[in-house]
């Protein structure tokens, strides 16, 4: 299955290379699944075939995501004899009981070994950590960050511990072997992390992500300014400026389709509503946050005065404020930016 999956990838990075032959492909990423399970020739033979069909920037930026307990010596060696430039790492915690709780593969030694040995060959490295998790405190959280941050990375991806519907937490918690999610703990974790990773000279660039100065990820980046981005394989994910659209999930399907030459994916227009409401969404999430200008350049005026009037009340609030004709997030309102977006949000308008 490997093998045809592999196949099946190269295939459509050339059916579908017509989608991005007037724009240069600046980053390329291999997440979701487990990519770092790619052998070194399969790996090779994907970044050949982008080479192939696409444009490429001079030095783009290769991320591939990784679990710990994937990221042995020989690996690692494999990955820095690629083409690969970036890795990140899904640590989550460095606490052997949060990992049992989220049921995940690697253990806590697996954990901080994976970081001994990519630290040794890359230096531009994102790490992934978890808050808010049940039972845990603001000191062992502080110590997460700690620990995390003696290995020297440049770049921490950090998210509240969501619970996902029919897993063994979900189970545990409806129980009450488990206590739920504490959404005030989460909240103070988070202040916690802003602070502890400011202080060691990061930048919170986006809501939940923080990088040293060169180290922002471009290829994330690109996603929140709304960049086009081309997803290949099962449930990836594109977009061109103007469409949306998302491939099959099943992977024989998937291959199955693309031995056929046939696209496994559904589309979907936006409408500039929808356009107007992702880059809200997108845009107060981030440092650069939302411009005033683009959104009555881009949208009309009708969407510039509904925006300004929209967030009027979280201005006095001091959970927003304009800068620089750009609306922006108080450091107040970063815990609640997702619910802030959508009160700004527009609706029933074509």
């Amino acid at each position: 299955m490997k093998s045809e999956l592999v196949t099946a990838l190269i295939s459509e990075l050339e059916l579908r290379k017509k989608e991005f032959e007037n724009r240069t492909v600046e980053t390329i990423y291999f997440g979701g699944g487990t990519p770092s399970l790619l052998s070194k020739d399969e790996l090779q033979s994907i970044i050949e075939a982008v080479y192939k069909n696409y444009l490429v920037t001079t030095k783009p930026e290769i991320t591939l995501e990784a679990n710990p307990d994937d990221l042995t010596e020989k690996v690692i060696l494999d990955l820095f004899k690629s083409p690969v430039n970036r890795l990140s790492i899904g640590i989550q915690s460095f606490f052997e009981k949060d990992l049992k709780l989220m049921n995940r593969a690697h253990n806590s030694k697996e954990a901080k070994a994976s970081l001994e040995l990519a630290t040794k060959y890359f230096d531009n490295i994102s790490l992934d950590l978890i808050y808010g998790i049940p039972g845990s405190t603001n000191k062992q959280w502080e110590k997460n960050i700690e620990k995390a941050l003696s290995f020297g990375v440049n770049h921490i991806s950090s998210y509240a511990l969501t619970v996902e519907p029919k897993t063994a937490l979900a189970s545990f918690i409806k129980k009450g072997i488990i206590e739920n999610v504490d959404d005030e703990l989460a909240e103070e974790q988070f202040h916690i992390l802003i602070n502890k990773l400011q202080e060691a000279g990061f930048v919170h660039y986006e809501l939940s992500n923080f990088g040293k100065e060169g180290f922002f990820s471009k290829n994330n980046s690109a996603y929140w300014q709304g960049k086009p981005y081309l997803g290949i394989g099962p449930s990836a994910h594109s977009f061109n400026g103007s469409e949306r659209g998302w491939n099959v999930r099943n992977n024989s399907k998937y291959i199955e389709s693309i031995a056929n030459n046939i696209l496994p994916i559904e589309i979907e227009t936006l409408t500039i509503t929808d356009k107007y409401n992702e880059y809200v969404m997108t845009g107060l999430r981030t440092v650069w946050g939302v411009s005033i200008k683009k959104v009555n350049d881009e949208f009309g005026e009708n969407y510039k005065n509904y925006l300004l009037q929209q967030s009027q009340k979280h201005i006095n609030e001091h959970l927003l404020y304009i800068e620089d004709e750009k609306l922006l997030i108080t450091k107040k309102g970063k815990f609640l930016s997702d619910g802030i977006a959508s009160d700004l949000f527009k609706i029933n308008i074509g």
